[in-house]
């Protein structure tokens, strides 16, 4: 089985970037259903898929981490798709609060092997932890600084996803991923106990 992280971080990358535009104002608040559409067609799907072959690698930081972001981008395409434009959601901030939280466990998982793939994850639950203070009415501040957070987020995700793609089309390593420990090339070249 492939790595399933490169569509996964780069789905991750476009939901990010949609999401930021919203927040930041280059998306016309009146166009957040538009948003929601492009996360439920776009997103979700590669997402889910990536989780699901995650597990099939037995990859439990890959299908956790993955599965847990398609759930969030569902949720939040629904939440947008179904409220007026610019509406606040408490239920939302909430359940975007409890995923930054729980995006921490294959963060953390990740990081024993896999550093620039833990940063993504790390990165996308402080992204989450800000949109989500901003759903519970902190203020527009915290919305501005989650669409920050989010190109940021947008920029690591592509590398990392390029990163992936480029070291499996080429079975080496080419862009620097920080891997150690069992994340770290086995003695075949291309071969991995942990994609």
């Amino acid at each position: 089985i492939a790595n399933p992280l490169p569509l996964g971080f780069l789905a991750l990358a476009g939901g990010t970037l949609m999401l930021a535009g919203l927040q930041l104002g280059w998306i016309p608040r009146g166009e957040g259903h538009q948003v929601a559409l492009v996360l439920l067609a776009f997103v979700v799907p590669l997402q889910l898929v990536s989780s699901v072959f995650g597990f099939l690698a037995r990859d439990v930081v890959t299908g956790t981490g993955m599965g847990l972001l398609a759930g969030t981008w569902l949720a939040i395409a629904l939440v947008t798709l179904t409220t007026p434009p610019g509406a606040l959601s408490e239920a939302l901030g909430t359940l975007l609060v409890a995923s930054a939280a729980l995006l921490l466990v294959p963060a953390g998982a990740a990081s024993l092997a896999k550093v620039v793939p833990a940063a993504v994850i790390a990165t996308t639950s402080v992204r989450f932890a800000l949109t989500g203070v901003a759903q519970l009415g902190a203020g527009a501040a915290w919305a501005d600084a989650a669409g920050i957070v989010g190109l940021v987020l947008c920029a690591l995700a592509a590398y990392a996803g390029l990163a992936l793609a480029l070291e499996d089309a080429r079975q080496a390593a080419w862009l620097p991923l920080l891997r150690r420990g069992g994340g770290a090339a086995d003695g075949e070249v291309g071969v991995r106990r942990q994609i």
